[in-house]
């Protein structure tokens, strides 16, 4: 909390996020923690954040640490995670939803303004819906995935999680600014 407070009284208050807590889902890299997937086995320290947690510390969002998820993103209930059970914000006897689970428990209970998740086939969306917040999945391509542990590459998302919608928003419109390392493919329909 002291190392958050120091860099807090440092920040230019002109900046668009000045303050705002954030949290980061465990499988998009944060520099100098631990990326799991949500696997011990799996885990890595990256030596620089993803580009969009990069994006928003930028803008001056204060980031708080990074959170659990089911395994390798690959669930929707969130008790899929050797770290134990995300409980719901709302009803602790209820599953969390997943597989962001993590983030979305984190903005609902207050403990961060937003927080990222990714989202494939859901795990953005069912989440947010399960502790009454708002879960913002963009368009496929419009928020950089590099720096992030793909489920399919094809169909991730980076995700923001806010209590209200003007507050996801506000987020996401810094999360777009952050360099793509590559343009994603053009979607045509194929030979069928």
């Amino acid at each position: 909390q002291a190392d958050l407070e120091a860099e807090a009284a440092t920040l230019d208050p002109e900046l668009p996020l000045a303050g705002r807590l954030f949290a980061v889902k465990g499988n998009i890299d944060v520099a100098g923690l631990p990326t799991t997937a949500g696997c011990p086995s799996y885990a890595y320290t990256p030596p620089q954040d993803a580009p969009v947690v990069a994006a928003l510390k930028a803008a001056g969002a204060l980031l708080i640490g990074t959170t659990n998820l089911d395994q390798f993103a690959t669930g929707l209930v969130g008790t899929r995670s050797p770290y134990g059970a995300v409980r719901n914000a709302i009803d602790p006897t209820r599953i969390s939803g997943g597989s962001s689970s993590g983030s979305a428990v984190a903005v609902a209970l207050g403990i961060v303004d937003f927080a990222l998740g990714t989202d494939t086939a859901g795990s953005g969306r069912v989440p947010a819906a399960f502790n009454g917040i708002v879960g913002l999945k963009p368009t496929y391509g419009l928020v950089p995935t590099e720096g992030v542990v793909p489920a399919c590459a094809s169909l991730d998302c980076v995700t923001v999680f806010a209590r209200t919608l003007p507050e996801a928003e506000q987020a996401l419109a810094h999360m777009t600014t952050a360099p793509a390392a590559t343009t994603p493919p053009p979607r045509r329909p194929g030979p069928y």
